[in-house]
Formats: structure tokens, C-alpha cells, sequence
């Protein structure tokens, strides 16, 4: 994983002494279950320097942000009884690759595990149900369950004994987790066979019973329940493998008028590299020799390839369909956009929704509370149960504690986030953490900012209405000549509008912006003003005879503007920003989920509603300066609205923090992305929909998995406490107990792939 990195300056005696912020990623070995999460980050929060630590249960990675040593945050995981190494020596294709090595490893070893305890165990079941009671009366009876529990022993030992590993550790370090209750419920039934075997005249006659075989069977069945659950957790880094898999390998660069292949860890800023046909950019760049059209559908789901020619920048990862192109790399490596695409992919895949922290925290107690609940109901039966008091003792306790391993409940929500993230990732949807994923389900008002995001934010000159200036041409020479030195977003239209013509511009002096109002300067000896009836009211133009035709242009969602020459209008010149094919359907969507859309531009209030009524708003804020924009934000907040906003300029940037959800357009500036919550790749609002409805999917499934992992742990400890036996003369058995919490991790894995089918419909 990337590492991002800034500056904290603190002084002292008159130096500067800097320390490093970084987010840094560990790969964990030996994590069972979901108390091991707040274990492990709980050790880690504790480090001197360390300011957060997120663990990935699925994945087994831990995120740490703050300035401790990579030394020093493997040195406290492995002090509190786990394996972990740095993942930032690595290429994310080579950690991929080792990974899915490591879990194949890890799966064949299970299920070979599995087979010896199996092996063992399904005889010793068919055995018991075709002979029936297994209990120790006579010397051969004895001699012949010696041998079978140095055997069981042996299953111990060879299927079991990370089990037991785990649990030692975890005692050492003061601590219970999945491990535990393993090793105890197996431990447990086998002493007390042996002890049956050894000394059967201590144990009452009715209890003369051995549990062999529940101690092989459900070793057998929580080894098979792991091995599924790694393989199913497996299918979860698609999303991963998919955007890896569109880096290309190598790159062709000219270096001393050569052209030469070379790998692409190779490339340096400034590299001059060569893409022909049917190849993919191998790094971020600029065009300076060619024409092509390029596919970008893979990073942003736009499908119509896109025309490129010298100055276009052209994003790794895309793929060159037409003409050969020579380009100059401006970001190589991990600094590539693709690059940054996987990297935030990975991030939000590895944080934790707050419904995830819930999970965590009742792991942390839950197991001791378990064991509590087991040694009670042992109590229990040893002195209220009938004879033998001591066998539904230990069959109570062993069940109680195999049970309620809480395996399920660490998978229930990182599975789904990973599904869910990685699903909206493929819709060119980039969800920046799991707090956004799950707070975008809830969302009830969204605020479209108006230029780049409701329009196409290219406006163009439609219509050009002469007051006292000769020509046409005459007035956008003018106009033209003067909005060169104005950074107004209008700006560009009338000056490409003149370049169009033909039109040479001429030199500005005196300029000057007029916030709010428009621009002057002067071109030619002749004064010039430019901007809204603000500015001509202020500087006493007469435009009495005119406000009637520029009130028609804004009905018509043009945006009109005056201007005058020498202290007299000239004419009113009207520039219209299209709005996006997509932005009405899109809109449509969002308010059939019951969403209120609200549109807020600094466009005047004329042109602002003829744009909302063409896409079917109904509340709007026009005017609004940039500043005043997050206000808006917050007077919903303030009104009980779950606020998300959608905006791609850089005045945006307050609104998007301030916001529940931000949503930046990705074809926006970087300032918005890096304000946002969640980026939209392909720039169309229908991602907003698919961002929303992949976030309740997401939830949903989040829903399904805990209250199923809650329910299977917490109701299942009754039955395993014997609470049917005295209405039904029904008591569980250890190897059910088991069988059980093998296949409801399962379930929960299956369960969370089930959002891989997921697709949100474009209504």
C-alpha cells in the first residue's frame, strides 16, 4: 500500500523537528476471530505516535496512521501474540499474488488437516450411533479407548493445534478469543475421556462415558468450516485484481532517439513513451505527438471512447483504440491516477462502516462472557442435573463453548464492505471509506451544484443581441479581448467564441474583476465593461430598454450579460451551459428514492429556474456566492436533513467537507476530490444513484450478516446450556455445536458474496 505522507512542524529551542504522519499497512498471521481485531488494534492504539489502527478481519491487514517505525508496530503485534510484516515493500500485484498463494497454501492445509480429524472422527460417529453408548466398563473396553484417544491425540496435535497455539498465546497475553473456546470445549472432552479410560472407579457409573469422538468431529468441522470460509473470502479481492489487471507491464519510451521496452517500474517523469494501437498507457501523460481515441470505459463506465491530440492528458491503464500516439509521462508509479484508484479502492475496503465498531466492541467481551456462561451451566448441571451430573457437565460446557465461537460475527461486516466497495469501484464509483458507504444509505436531500455537475460545464456563446455596437464580431472582439485576463468560468466561452471567428484580440490595460459583478479594463483607447445589471446599475448604464430581452434569454436557461463601451450599452451577449443527456433521468432516479434535490448555483435566478424546471427540480438556490455555499449545507443539516452535495469546482470544496456525504465529479478539479466522501469517475449523476443504492445493498447485507451472527451466537448458547432438556430430554451435542459454527461463517461469506450479483438499474 502507497504510503501518504505530510509534515508536522513542532518547535523547540529555537529548531524545527519534523515527524512523519503516514497511513501504514501490516499483513497479520494468526488472527482467528473477531476479538483478535480489537486486540490487535487496541495494542497498536496504545504505541506512542500511533493515532489510529483499523484492522481488516477479512483480509488480514491492519491500517496504522501516525509517525511510529514500521520496527516498532511489528515488534507490539507480535508482543501480543501474532505474526506481522510491512506490506510497503511490495507492488500491490506482488502482495496480491502472495496473498492468494498464502490462502491456497492455507487452504490445502486446512482441508488436509480436516481429513486426518475426519478420518478419525466419522467412524468414531457411525460407531456410536450403530453400537451405541461409548462407555469404558471393562479392561478390554479400556485398553481399546486408550488407543483411540492417543489417536485423537494425534488429531489434536496434527488438525488442531494452531487451536490450541492461539489459545496459549492469547493466555499469555491475558486475553480469550475464538482459539480459546476451541481449545477448551476439545481439551475439555478429551482429559475428561482420558480420565474416564485411567481412572473409571473416580467417575460415577453412568458417566463412564468418552467424547472422542466430539473432540475429532468438531476439530474436522471447524477445520472444513475455515477452509470454505478461505476460499469464499478470496472471491472478495476481485475488484482489486480487476484494476490491477488493467496496468500494463511494460511501456515503450525514447531515450537518445531509441526506442526501447522496458518495464514499467522503469518509466521517469518525463519519459517521452510511444502507444500504438490496441495497447494500453502504461503511466499518467500529456499528448505531444498523435491523434487517437482512447477507452476509458474501465475507469470511468463512460462507454464512447474518447478523442485525444496533442495537449489531451491520457490516464494509465486505458486503452489506445485508433491512431499511434507519443506522449510525455507526467505520473509514473504509484502516483499514477490508477494507481491512487486502487490504492483508495484498498483504503475503503479496509475501513469499518460504525455499524462494523459495534461488531468489534461486543467481540471484545464477548468471548470472556461465554466462558463465564459455560463454567455457570456446568455448575448447573453438577449440582440440579440429573446422573451423570458430571458427563452433561462437560457435554454442557464443551457445546456452550464451541458454539458460540464468534467467527461469524468478525466476517459480518468487512466481507460485505469489501464486496460492496469493490462493486462500486467496477460502476466508476470510488468510495474513500466505509463511514461514507454506510452514511450514503441514509441520505434524504442532495444538493447539485449547477455548472460541471447538473450541465456539461463547457458553456458556449448562443445568441449575441446588439444595443449600440455595429457588428457581432465587433463586440466579441472586444469582449473577448477583455475577459483574457478574468478567471470567470464564462470566460472561456467568450474567447474561444471570438477564436472561432477568427477574431484577433487585442492587448488589455487597467483590468480589473469585479466580484459578484463582472469585469473592465480597457482595449483600444475604449472603456469596457462587461458583467450583470449589478454592475451596469452601479456605473449608471442605461439598460431600461434592454432588461426585458435579457429576462427572455434566462428563460431559456442562457445566461445573459451586458456590455458596454464608454459609459453605453452595447450589446447583451448570451452564453448557455448545456445540461448533460443523462442529468434529468439521473435526477428522476434520486427523487423516486424519495430524495429531496436541491440545486444551488451562483447563476442568476432567471437562468437558475429555467435549468430546474428543464430537469424537474422544484427547490433551487440561485446567486449563491461561493463562500455562502456550505451555508446552505448546513441550513439543512440544521433542518434534520441527512445532506449529501455533488459539486466539481474548487468553491465546492467547503460544501463537500461540510456535508454528511460529498460527492465530487471526477472529471472535476483535485481540490473537490480530495473534499469528497466519494468520487464519481465517468461524471454522470446516475452514479450518484448507483452510489446510493450500492451503499444500501451494502448495509442490507451488513444488516443480514450481523443480526445472523448475533442470533446464532446469543440463541444458540441456551440450547447448548441444556435448556430443552428438561421440557424434551434434549441436550446438544458438542459435534452439532460445531458443525454449526463451522457453516454460519460460511453463510455470512456466502452471504456478502451474494452482492457481487448486485446491479443498480438506470431508471
Amino acid at each position: 500500500m502507497d504510503s501518504k505522507s505530510y509534515q508536522v512542524e513542532s518547535h523547540c529551542d529555537d529548531s524545527v523537528a519534523r515527524s512523519v504522519i503516514k497511513a501504514q499497512e501490516l499483513i497479520i498471521e494468526g488472527a482467528g476471530c473477531a476479538s483478535c481485531v480489537g486486540k490487535i488494534e487496541g495494542a497498536l492504539k496504545k504505541v506512542s505516535g500511533v493515532e489510529d489502527a483499523v484492522m481488516n478481519f477479512t483480509q488480514r491487514t491492519v491500517t496504522v496512521t501516525g509517525s511510529a517505525s514500521m520496527n516498532t508496530l511489528i515488534k507490539v503485534v507480535e508482543g501480543a501474540g501474532y505474526i506481522a510484516k510491512s506490506s510497503d515493500s511490495e507492488s500491490e500485484n506482488d502482495l496480491l499474488e502472495e496473498k492468494e498463494k498464502a490462502d491456497w497454501a492455507y487452504y490445502k492445509r486446512l482441508m488436509r488437516e480436516m481429513t486426518i480429524a475426519l478420518s478419525l472422527g466419522v467412524p468414531l460417529m457411525i460407531y456410536s450411533i450403530v453400537v451405541g453408548e461409548m462407555t469404558v466398563t471393562t479392561t478390554l473396553e479400556r485398553l481399546a479407548w486408550l488407543t483411540v484417544g492417543l489417536l485423537t491425540l494425534g488429531v489434536m496435535f496434527f488438525s488442531g493445534k494452531h487451536f490450541y497455539i492461539g489459545a496459549w498465546k492469547s493466555f499469555v497475553n491475558h486475553s480469550a478469543n475464538m482459539d480459546t473456546l476451541i481449545a477448551l470445549g476439545t481439551g475439555t472432552a478429551w482429559i475428561y475421556s482420558m480420565v474416564v479410560v485411567f481412572f473409571p472407579l473416580v467417575v460415577p457409573e453412568m458417566a463412564r462415558h468418552v467424547y472422542f469422538e466430539a473432540t475429532a468431529m468438531i476439530i474436522g468441522l471447524i477445520d472444513l468450516g475455515l477452509a470454505l470460509e478461505v476460499k469464499a473470502r478470496g472471491r472478495t479481492s476481485d475488484a482489486i485484481k480487476r484494476l490491477i489487471g488493467l496496468q500494463a507491464k511494460t511501456a515503450r519510451v525514447i531515450r537518445d532517439g531509441k526506442e526501447l521496452d522496458i518495464a514499467i517500474e522503469q518509466v521517469l517523469l518525463d519519459d517521452l513513451v510511444r502507444v500504438r494501437p490496441g495497447e494500453k498507457m502504461p503511466v499518467d501523460g500529456v499528448v505531444v505527438e498523435g491523434h487517437t481515441a482512447v477507452d476509458e470505459s474501465m475507469l470511468t463506465g463512460e462507454p464512447m471512447p474518447v478523442e485525444k491530440t496533442e495537449g489531451d492528458e491520457v490516464v494509465a491503464g486505458t486503452l489506445n483504440k485508433s491512431g499511434s500516439i507519443l506522449f510525455r509521462a507526467t505520473r509514473v508509479g504509484k502516483d499514477t491516477a490508477l494507481a491512487q484508484i486502487i490504492n483508495m479502492v484498498k483504503r475503503a475496503q479496509n475501513s469499518k462502516p460504525p455499524i462494523g465498531r459495534l461488531a468489534d466492541i461486543i467481540s471484545a467481551y464477548f468471548v470472556p462472557v461465554i466462558m463465564i456462561i459455560a463454567v455457570s451451566s456446568a455448575l448447573m448441571w453438577l449440582n440440579f442435573g440429573p446422573s451423570p451430573a458430571v458427563a452433561f457437565a462437560i457435554v454442557s460446557a464443551t457445546t456452550v463453548l464451541i458454539i458460540a465461537c464468534p467467527c461469524a460475527l468478525g466476517l459480518a461486516t468487512p466481507m460485505s464492505v469489501m464486496v460492496g466497495v469493490g462493486k462500486a469501484a467496477e460502476a466508476g464509483v470510488l468510495i474513500r471509506n466505509g463511514e461514507a458507504l454506510q452514511t450514503a444509505s441514509k441520505i434524504t436531500a442532495m444538493i447539485l451544484d449547477k455548472t460541471g455537475t447538473i450541465t456539461v460545464g463547457a458553456p458556449k456563446v448562443t445568441a449575441v443581441h446588439l444595443a449600440g455596437a455595429d457588428s457581432e464580431d465587433q463586440v466579441l472582439q472586444l469582449a473577448a479581448s477583455l475577459e483574457v485576463g478574468s478567471e470567470h468560468p464564462l470566460a472561456l466561452s467568450i474567447i474561444e467564441s471570438g477564436r472561432e471567428r477568427g477574431l484577433e484580440l487585442a492587448s488589455v490595460d487597467q483590468f480589473r474583476a469585479i466580484a459578484g459583478h463582472g469585469v473592465e479594463g480597457m482595449v483600444g483607447g475604449q472603456r469596457l465593461l462587461f458583467g450583470n445589471q449589478k454592475l451596469m446599475d452601479n456605473e449608471q448604464i442605461d439598460i431600461k430598454g434592454y432588461i426585458s430581452v435579457a429576462q427572455a434569454m434566462a428563460t431559456e436557461a442562457q445566461t445573459p450579460m451586458y456590455f458596454a463601451i464608454d459609459g453605453s450599452l452595447a450589446a447583451i451577449i448570451a452564453v448557455s451551459d448545456p445540461i448533460k443527456k443523462d442529468s434529468i433521468s439521473a435526477i428522476k432516479r434520486l427523487q423516486n428514492n424519495g430524495i429531496r434535490v436541491v440545486m444551488l448555483t451562483g447563476d442568476n435566478r432567471a437562468t437558475a429556474k429555467a435549468v430546474a424546471q428543464k430537469v424537474g427540480i422544484t427547490e433551487f438556490f440561485a446567486e449563491v456566492l461561493p463562500e455562502h455555499k456550505s451555508d446552505k449545507v448546513a441550513e439543512l443539516q440544521m433542518a434534520g436533513e441527512i445532506v449529501g452535495m455533488t459539486g466539481d469546482g474548487i468553491n465546492d470544496a467547503p460544501a463537500l467537507a461540510l456535508a454528511n456525504v460529498g460527492f465530487a465529479i471526477g472529471t472535476g478539479t483535485d481540490v473537490a476530490i480530495e473534499s469528497a466522501d466519494v468520487t464519481l469517475m465517468r461524471g454522470s449523476l446516475h452514479g450518484l444513484a448507483d452510489a446510493i443504492a450500492v451503499s444500501k445493498a451494502t448495509l442490507r447485507n451488513i444488516k443480514q450478516n450481523l443480526i445472523g451472527a448475533f442470533i446464532y451466537n446469543v440463541a444458540g448458547v441456551p440450547f447448548a446450556a441444556g435448556v430443552l432438556y428438561p421440557f424434551f430430554g434434549v441436550l446438544l451435542s458438542p459435534i452439532i455445536a460445531g458443525a454449526a459454527m463451522a457453516f454460519s461463517s460460511l453463510t455470512v461469506v456466502s452471504n456478502a458474496n451474494r452482492l457481487r450479483l448486485f446491479k443498480a438499474e438506470e431508471h
